[in-house]
């Protein structure tokens, strides 16, 4: 062996036996911080960051999947660039904020310097993130020339929206130009001179919307050019008259698409294997009935529904059951429904004549903990009603950081248990609903401090027993006077 390659590799064998290691190879994605984020995002006309956790699964399966796509990509003609923050760093929490950061991992495209961001909503492994990215990097709006480029773009399995436009100029071809650009990490657009080219509807003579879709009618064309107008459009039109809610992955975008909408929504689970022919027929002509009315329809398995049950506190054995969510979150069941009783419970709904489901885990039987436990069926009693200054956590079974917090609030607890005037307690916000407009309970743990004359106020301080007990300290105030009291003092004075 030449003396050169034998010096290499003792070299080599060196740097194992100091280091431990031979040589790092390249990362190809940037790691950014509070330092720098800014100053690099105003320097990329595009940009992809995302923004996880140590600690998170999901991030770290992406992690692999995400650097092959940035290495990948590194060579890109021009090269996109991939980057990665930790949210978890307390040094990092303003963008977080930001960004509205709300679980991980989030991906977001930073255009023009951060000046415009949008959703990643694509791939999770290498290849497919490499596609989409080359995709989003190219025009909102591709032009249709021939059946040939037609064929070329157009998913006959996904939603597309077509622009017809015979003079492709003016404000209606900006208008939705400007629309492409908006919801392009969502849908893919195109535009044309002439309908024939596209694989469905008919000729047209005048600037048209044109959605193209794999169910119901495959087509709907609409003529308002209003921004807004053509997105409710598209929000309505792209959602099937009945959504299907099975195992089959290539229901599950129209399935994230009904959870989206912001219309009511009508869910009805049986039994695919011994009951989908009986409902089906009959469920479909009701979600007809009401077609345009603010309600969407879904029609699942109760195999593939377990999270939905579990989200409404229901049992599977209840199935068939039929539920209503509205507007306001309120909730609307009858179990054991029969196909015949779909009509008239949705008639009921739209009369007002039904009674809200409130979601209540069961009352305890014992609640001697420092921290006392609170349901829905007690909310009002212990927290609204009781007269006293209560510091109330909502919290998650699952929740890494509400775990963290317990044995703090348990010492918080332990601390004011000889002062009958405050309370420390704690609710299941997974297993409870809550009273709309009371609370806002983005995340977990999220805590808030009610004081005996009502006043309501959100903690957002350290997750210390001091900074609690000072906190406390600072907005409690005397119980509520009973009425009985006041008697009594009245009386006194005479």
């Amino acid at each position: 062996m030449a003396e050169s390659g034998i010096l290499v590799i003792l070299y080599a064998l060196v740097l194992v036996a100091v280091y431990g290691v031979v040589a790092e190879e390249k990362e190809h994605v940037l790691t950014l911080d509070h330092s720098n984020l800014t100053d690099v995002v105003s320097k990329h006309n595009f940009i992809v960051v995302e923004f996880y956790a140590p600690w998170c699964g999901h991030c770290k399966s992406l992690a692999p999947e995400y650097e092959k796509a940035a290495a990948e990509l590194s060579s890109h003609d021009p090269p996109i660039v991939l980057a990665k923050y930790d949210a978890n760093d307390e040094a990092n929490r303003e963008a977080v904020a930001q960004y509205e950061i709300q679980g991980f991992p989030t991906i977001k495209i930073l255009r023009d310097g951060g000046k415009k961001v949008q959703e990643y909503n694509g791939p999770r492994e290498a290849d497919g993130i490499v596609a989409y990215l080359k995709k989003q990097l190219g025009p909102a709006s591709a032009e249709i020339k021939s059946k040939e480029d037609a064929t070329n773009l157009i998913d006959e399995k996904s939603i597309f929206v077509v622009g017809i436009f015979p003079e492709p100029s003016g404000e209606k071809f900006e208008n939705y130009l400007t629309l492409a650009e908006k919801l392009r990490g969502e849908i893919d657009f195109a535009h044309t001179v002439d309908a024939k080219h596209l694989p469905r509807g008919g000729p047209v003579k005048k600037p048209t919307l044109r959605l193209l879709k794999p169910f119901d009618e495959h087509f709907d064309d609409f003529e308002d050019f209003q921004v807004d107008a053509m997105e409710k459009f598209i929000t309505e039109a792209s959602i099937p008259v009945l959504t299907i809610f099975d195992k089959d992955p290539n229901n599950h975008p129209y399935v994230n698409k009904f959870f989206d909408s912001t219309n009511a929504k009508t869910m009805l689970f049986v039994n695919f294997s011994t009951e989908l022919d009986a409902f089906k027929s009959k469920y479909h002509d009701v979600a007809m009935l009401y077609k345009g009315n603010g309600v969407s329809f879904l029609l699942g398995d109760v195999e593939a529904g377990e999270g939905a049950f579990e989200y409404f506190g229901l049992k599977p054995e209840l199935a068939p059951v039929v539920i209503i969510m509205d507007t306001d979150d309120l909730k609307y069941i009858k179990d054991h429904v029969k196909p015949d009783d779909l009509a008239a419970f949705l008639k009921d709904y739209k009369d007002g004549k039904l009674k809200p489901h409130v979601k209540s885990q069961p009352i305890p039987e014992t609640n001697d903990e420092p921290v006392k436990v609170v349901v829905r069926d007690t909310l009002q009693d212990m927290v609204f009603n009781s007269g006293k200054n209560v510091l109330l956590e909502f919290y998650a079974p699952w929740c890494g950081h509400c775990k963290s917090l317990a044995p703090i609030l348990d010492e918080v607890a332990v601390s004011f248990e000889s002062d009958p005037d405050v309370l420390i307690a704690k609710l299941d916000a997974t297993a409870n609903d809550l009273p709309k407009g009371e609370f806002d309970v983005q995340g977990f743990p999220t805590m808030y401090f009610r004081s005996a004359s009502g006043s309501l106020s959100q903690y957002d301080g350290e997750r210390t027993k001091e900074a609690i007990i000072e906190f406390i300290e600072k907005n409690r105030d005397k119980p509520a006077q009973s009425d009985t009291a006041k008697d009594d003092s009245a009386k006194d004075e005479l």
